[in-house]
C-alpha cells in the first residue's frame, strides 16, 4: 500500500529557500517597521548585532509571525534560537522543515 502522504511532499530546493527568504524579509519589513526594502536585506546577514541589528524583542515579533503565517511553533526557551535567527536563510531553512500550512 501506497503512502499518499508522502508522495504529495515535494523535495525543497535553494530557490524555494530564497523565495521564502525573501517572503520573510517582506514580513520583518511590515512586522517592525524598517527602514529598508526586503530587496535590501541579504538572506546571510545576521538578524542580531551587527547584522539586522534586532533584538529580542523584534525576533519575538517575527516568531509570531511566522507562527501566525507558517504554523511553525518557536519557543522563546529553544536553545535553537540562536541557530534558527541566525539568518534569514537560516529562518527560512527551519521553516521549511517545520511548516504545516
Amino acid at each position: 500500500m501506497s503512502n499518499h502522504a508522502s508522495s504529495l511532499r515535494q523535495p525543497v530546493g535553494p530557490a524555494d529557500t530564497a523565495a521564502l527568504a525573501h517572503e520573510l524579509a517582506e514580513l520583518m519589513v511590515q512586522a517592525l517597521n524598517l527602514e529598508l526594502s526586503a530587496a535590501e536585506i541579504d538572506p546571510d546577514t545576521p538578524l542580531y548585532g551587527e547584522g539586522l541589528g534586532l533584538d529580542s524583542i523584534d525576533i519575538l515579533e517575527i516568531a509570531l509571525v511566522v507562527s501566525k503565517r507558517y504554523g511553525v511553533q518557536l519557543r522563546a526557551d529553544s536553545a535553537e534560537n540562536e541557530q534558527i535567527f541566525r539568518s534569514l536563510r537560516r529562518l527560512a531553512e527551519y521553516i521549511t522543515a517545520h511548516r504545516t500550512t
